[in-house]
């Protein structure tokens, strides 16, 4: 379960990421709504996930699940 908790935190900066990209274009409420809850979301699952993952390898995960998906 803390693997999915995991993915899901990483899938959850993405969106905080998509956030600043909105907010830089133009979208004010959209991407500033964005950047809120992604990125609280996510910070709070990777919290809960290095509670059984161990500090190194869940912030790896999660930092390159966010590297990987935005630059794609």
């Amino acid at each position: 379960m803390s693997w999915f908790i995991l993915i899901l935190a990483g899938l959850l900066e993405v969106v905080g990421v998509n956030g600043i990209q909105q907010y830089t274009k133009g979208h004010t409420i959209r991407g500033a709504l964005f950047v809120v809850f992604g990125f609280t979301a996510s910070l709070s699952l990777l919290g809960i996930a290095m509670e059984s993952i161990p500090l190194g390898i869940a912030y790896a995960v999660w930092t390159g699940m966010g590297t990987v998906v935005v630059l794609f």
